[in-house]
């Protein structure tokens, strides 16, 4: 599997110099969000605001009514915990064209509590106006700026960093899911890195008479609960869906409320994180430590079908092998 360094650093840069009403925001961590070459070639375009993300979020919304179309870089935490109030009067009201490009969402970073974007689709999509995309790969971190820059109104992005895998050979396209699978015994619904996972788990699952439908979201809002509806009835046996996020609130939530809306009864079980808080730790122990990794979702499907597949964690597909920290941000931060 093909691992991309920065495709972010890249792909901005890219856009956003070709585009000069774009501008590039950042609340004092600009290495750490990828967009320090940026800075240097681009001085024009940057604005460095420091530790202070509800006077960020403010600014960006009188730069939005001026005209401009402000990309604000932080962590998934800051830009929506702390400057909820700015948040909500100075960009989502108005509907200005702020693009929160938000790093290090979930369980993706060690750094625990503070710095792990828990709840943050549960909070964003309850905001109206609000567009909420997330990226499971390295061609979809470089196709989120400029799908994300298109939408008329404020668009929240879950952002991966450092090295990436490539999963995909077509871009990111808003509204579109990607269907990875089209088996008929259970629907595995998954975003952002839990896709990985699923790509772990389903030849394994295949392997043992399992067959899946997999479900791959890269838009939670507008979410398209039609689709889910049509391919959860194609199955027999129910869905599991997979994420890095609480399960209250967020891509489980929205599935179980898209099933109930329908009146569609399938049995559904929602993997992530549960009314819990993370602690700090490595990816991998993260997601095996809170049941969001490829064996867990084994688990889950053995659970829906009834069938016990025998698979352990020596039968899962290898999709990498992922360090600790990473080699350009040794303290993962």
């Amino acid at each position: 599997m093909e691992m991309v360094n920065r495709p972010y650093a890249r792909a901005f840069e890219a856009y956003a110099s070709a585009n000069p009403e774009v501008l590039c925001l950042s609340a004092d961590l600009t290495s750490s969000c990828e967009i320090d070459g940026f800075r240097d070639r681009h001085p024009n375009q940057f604005l460095s605001l420091g530790m202070a993300e509800q006077n960020m979020l403010s600014f960006a919304g009188g730069l939005g009514l001026a005209g401009f179309r402000p990309f604000l870089h932080s962590f998934g935490v800051f830009l929506y915990r702390r400057p909820y109030d700015q948040l909500m009067a100075s960009i989502a009201y108005p509907r200005r064209k702020v693009r929160l490009m938000g790093f290090l969402p979930g369980i993706t970073t060690p750094g625990g509590m503070t710095h792990q974007a828990i709840e943050d689709i549960a909070v964003m999509r309850t905001i109206p106006n609000m567009t909420v995309l997330e990226a499971g790969d390295a061609t979809e971190v470089e196709s989120i700026v400029a799908e994300a820059d298109a939408v008329d109104g404020p668009v929240y992005c879950r952002i991966l960093r450092g090295a990436v895998p490539r999963l995909f050979d077509s871009p990111l396209k808003l509204g579109q899911m990607r269907v990875l699978a089209s088996g008929d015994d259970v629907l595995i619904v998954t975003a952002g890195i839990t896709t990985e996972e699923a790509i772990r788990a389903r030849g394994a699952l295949e392997r043992a008479g399992v067959s899946v439908r997999h479900l791959h979201l890269n838009t939670l809002k507008p979410f398209d609960a039609k689709q889910i509806v049509e391919h959860a009835a194609s199955v027999r046996h129910g869905v599991v869906t997979l994420e890095n996020h609480l399960i209250a609130g967020g891509i489980g939530s929205m599935v179980a409320e898209a099933l109930a809306e329908a009146g569609l009864a399938r049995r559904l079980v929602r993997l992530g994180l549960r009314d819990t808080y993370a602690h700090g730790g490595s990816r991998p122990y993260l997601m095996r430590y809170y049941g969001m990794d490829a064996l867990a979702l084994v688990r889950a499907v053995e659970q829906i079908t009834g069938v016990q597949t025998g698979i352990t964690e020596d039968a899962l597909d290898a999709v990498r092998i992922e360090a600790v920290h990473s080699a350009l941000k040794a303290e993962a931060l």
